[in-house]
């Protein structure tokens, strides 16, 4: 029995480590640290046998994303750090286990009568949502797929910030059909809770139960999707989900805060199978659509709210709908507590006590690089940094864009902040950005939820 290594294996051993050590550190200035501490920093070679080198993996979702990626780079570098050609074999440290036969290669069946409990919330349908130049694309998408679910728009994808409209449009959907064929099997899942219950069914040994729960449905909803990031096992079961109801013509609307392509925690096949059908944004609504959700709200709560009053909630109360509608519900508690009517007077009162600091309040600098590195998955360093990758330039444009637009501070502060850079370089930046806005609608969107976000609500 072999107990050492030999000196000649000893010897491989040490310069296959002090390769792979000058490998991570070439690698890690060019890839978002988010990927690197995720999926780089876990591999660990093991041995080099005849030029071929293995690396352990942790998971198969991990070997895909590298395979997908970054094996080329690895092989290359791997060979210069080594003086000699290699071939990288990624090895999964976790054994593989043998396919479920009702994963994907049997088809679960299917039962047209089951009752998954789920009942649209009362208050949320489509003649209760406001539509506006903010919505109005993913309103249609959510009404075509009401009428005809998986024909059109498979899957319909919605994206936008916190409390901005995204689960009324997934109840109303479902009320929508429901009305039609009020058997038609539905679930509506958020993403925490389709991860416990997966979890839940592992431990206990139900995984079949809970697939067959999940797949045997003509209608799929599912809520706050980023919230799987990371979890590569939930992940793959929403993968095969996935597949088997749209292979099925299953309707599937997916929500999350932000879209697909920006999903970086999650494998490039299913970020890819998000985007086959439309997606669609919900942005933070204009004043006017502000006022008209206002008196809708009113209207369905019997309140009297004048059109001068819920404009002037509209402009002054920051944050997102909910915040706003958290608003009206403050104005009427006061009024019934008053014994008076919903007055401007009152309104003003209500402003100044709850929102008008939050009004006036403008986020530190750190606070804003701090968002929108988070956004990106960048750190607030290399966004102030020297760095030219293309990813953290952009974010570092983007911070330009909102910090000045926030601050209004001159371009020479804003370039101190940045670094020290000339002023020249922070008014292209922002220039820059703001004709990619005008074009890309996206862009758009996801820049103003950054500022919007930046904002105390209240």
């Amino acid at each position: 029995m072999k107990d050492l290594f030999s000196h000649e294996e000893l010897t491989e051993t040490t310069d296959l480590q002090s390769a792979w050590e000058g490998v991570i550190k070439r690698l890690g200035p060019d890839i978002p640290s988010a990927w690197f501490e995720r999926f780089i920093r876990p591999l660990t070679p093991v041995s080099c046998n005849n030029g071929i080198v293995q690396i352990n993996v942790p998971g198969r979702f991990v070997m895909e994303w590298v395979k997908e990626r970054y094996l080329n780079t690895l092989q290359t570098l791997l060979s210069d750090e080594m003086g000699s050609h290699v071939v990288v074999e990624l090895v999964s440290q976790l054994q593989e286990k043998k396919p479920q036969p009702n994963l994907t290669s049997a088809p679960i069946p299917i039962s047209t009568s089951v009752d998954t409990g789920f009942r649209p919330y009362e208050k949320f349908s489509f003649d209760t949502f406001v539509v506006g130049p903010s919505n109005r694309l993913a309103v249609a998408g959510a009404k075509a797929v009401a009428q005809n679910p998986g024909k059109k728009y498979n899957p319909l994808f919605i994206y936008g910030a916190s409390g901005l409209g995204k689960t009324h449009l997934l109840h109303s959907i479902a009320r929508e059909i429901r009305a039609v064929d009020p058997k038609c099997p539905i679930a509506y899942v958020g993403a925490q809770q389709f991860t416990e219950g997966f979890v839940n069914a592992l431990q206990a040994g139900k995984m079949e139960h809970f697939r067959r729960t999940q797949r045997s449905l003509e209608v799929w909803l599912v809520d706050d999707i980023q919230l799987i990031a990371g979890k590569d096992k939930t992940q793959e079961e929403i993968f095969h989900t996935f597949n088997y109801l749209h292979s099925m013509g299953k309707q599937i609307v997916l929500t999350s805060d932000r879209p697909p392509r920006d999903l970086y925690l999650f494998d490039e096949r299913i970020r890819s199978r998000f985007e086959w059908g439309l997606v669609a944004d919900v942005q933070m609504p204009d004043t006017e659509t502000r006022c008209a959700i206002l008196r809708s709200k009113a209207m369905q709560e019997h309140m009297d709210l004048e059109h001068g009053v819920a404009m002037y909630l509209a402009e002054n109360v920051p944050g997102n709908i909910r915040i706003l509608e958290g608003a009206l519900t403050k104005l009427a508690v006061q009024s019934s507590i008053e014994s008076s009517g919903i007055t401007m007077e009152l309104a003003h009162a209500m402003v100044d006590t709850y929102y008008r600091s939050g009004v006036l309040a403008k986020p530190a600098f750190t606070e804003i690089i701090g968002t929108i590195g988070k956004h990106f998955k960048i750190t607030s360093d290399e966004i102030t940094g020297a760095s030219r990758k293309a990813p953290i330039v952009h974010a570092r444009h983007i911070a330009v864009y909102v910090t000045r637009e926030i601050t209004g501070d001159s371009w020479k502060h804003i370039g101190g902040l940045f670094g020290d850079r000339d002023h020249t370089s922070m008014m292209h930046a922002y220039t820059k950005i703001q004709e990619m806005m005008h074009h890309d609608r996206e862009l758009r969107a996801a820049v103003k939820m950054l500022i919007r976000s930046l904002y105390p609500e209240g």
